[in-house]
């Protein structure tokens, strides 16, 4: 069932809205100072959700939102896992740090975040089919601020699934792709003889990965070591670098494997970090994986499982997926490739040794939808574990960040340079 409320513009006096967000805000600090996310977007004139609360039981469920003005919105349902989709313009979320982590009445959970440049999206976890009775906003007033608010109420599978079924006959679910940004993502860079290295840090946008028991989250560390490694590999003057994403912002898998194949990369590098849970041991340290259609052991099945189901985190339908995507996503890679694949994670082991604390087993194979491109040499390195404290302080570590950045660049450059000596011994 699809709800579309009509936009209201309101014009809000700065200092009303600074109070509104005073008043119901208790976000986390950036690392960048003391202005909130939201303080900082209240600045800039947009549209800011700074608190936000789940009340009701079994048969009837409510999300409230606040906000410093009213928007539009889109509320719909998908299945397998049912989940609720709430799509939102450009909002800055600056909720509590614990936000959605704890579920109520019908809802598990719900995660938040940029979806794609000018678009935010809510995906609340339902426990079973459930039927939206009403998604709306209310205008600010005087004592209040606005509110975006979705009602949930108990159905039946059958109801959930022939609902759902109007929805996919009258509008196709697909995943926005980003916009292209400057320096990010270019398609198809220009040739001029250097190999093109594309950097994909995991996760992003309302898919935050995993998050340590301290706070800190995997998105965020991948991307300020992603950010290093381009600089440093650009500053070679060897190597085109393309991210997948820049800034904190979804991006599906397809799209990551797309972005590899469509700029004819050499080398696809995905950046992670791990959480184990606690009765599956103490792991840590780095971990470079490689694609295998059979895991090397039970903890690399765990995790690409895992992975391979982010972007049913951003509450997107996989079976919208072309013919042509879903053919690049499973079919084999090619011998060549994997070969170039298995030497580039030995390179990297290698050089991260002498930076990071490595894993008792450095390098593992799985079936990661995300090295999968038949042409691309791709490995995915775990960086540590968010489960481990020692490893969380290394995570969060500026210059255990550097470090990693010099070895990973060192490897980039060693295995390209013995790439060329093979082909000249040939």
């Amino acid at each position: 069932m699809r709800f579309v409320v009509p936009v209201l513009v309101l014009v809000l006096a700065a200092s009303s809205a600074g109070q509104g967000l005073a008043a119901g805000a208790k976000s986390e600090r950036t690392r960048l100072g003391s202005i909130t996310p939201g303080a900082k977007a209240l600045i800039e004139g947009r549209v800011v959700a700074f608190d936000a609360r789940l009340a009701g039981d079994e048969l009837r469920t409510r999300l409230v939102v606040d906000l410093n003005r009213k928007i539009d919105l889109t509320a719909f349902t998908l299945s397998d896992p049912y989940r609720v989709i709430v799509d939102l313009p450009d909002v800055t979320f600056d909720l509590p740090a614990a936000a959605g982590r704890q579920g109520r009445g019908l809802i598990s959970a719900y995660r938040y975040g940029l979806f794609a440049p000018g678009k935010a999206r809510i995906v609340l976890d339902a426990k079973g089919p459930v039927a939206i009775d009403k998604a709306f906003v209310l205008e600010q007033m005087d004592d209040q601020p606005a509110r975006l608010v979705i009602d949930l109420v108990q159905t039946d599978r059958q109801s959930f699934i022939k609902k759902a079924a109007v929805e996919m006959v009258t509008e196709t679910i697909t995943a926005p792709v980003p916009a292209a940004r400057k320096n990010d993502r270019e398609t198809p860079l220009k040739r001029d003889g250097l190999p093109v290295v594309v950097i994909d840090p995991g996760h992003g946008g309302i898919d935050s990965g995993a998050i340590a028991p301290s706070g800190e989250e995997e998105a965020a560390i991948v991307l300020a070591v992603a950010l290093r490694l381009r600089d440093r590999l650009e500053r070679s003057g060897r190597f085109h670098v393309v991210l997948t994403r820049s800034d904190d912002t979804f991006i599906p898998l397809a799209e990551r494997v797309k972005v590899a194949r469509s700029n004819q990369a050499a080398l696809f590098v995905s950046l992670h970090a791990d959480f184990m849970p606690r009765h599956e041991g103490d792991a840590r340290g780095a971990t470079v994986y490689t694609v295998s259609d059979k895991a090397s052991d039970k903890e690399a099945a765990r995790l690409a499982e895992k992975e391979n189901k982010a972007d049913l985190i951003a509450g997107l339908d996989l079976s919208a997926q072309n013919d042509d995507v879903v053919g690049i996503l499973y079919d084999l890679t090619h011998r060549e490739t994997k070969n170039f694949s298995a030497l580039f994670a030995r390179t990297l082991v290698g050089q991260l040794k002498g930076a990071a604390e490595m894993h008792r087993t450095p390098v593992k194979s799985a079936g990661f939808v995300v090295l999968k491109a038949p042409d691309v040499p791709s490995v995915l390195l775990e960086l540590g574990y968010l489960s481990s404290p020692e490893d969380v302080r290394m995570l969060a570590s500026d210059a255990w960040r550097e470090k990693v950045a010099d070895a990973m660049s060192a490897a980039v450059q060693s295995f390209f340079a013995n790439r060329v000596a093979a082909s000249g011994n040939r």
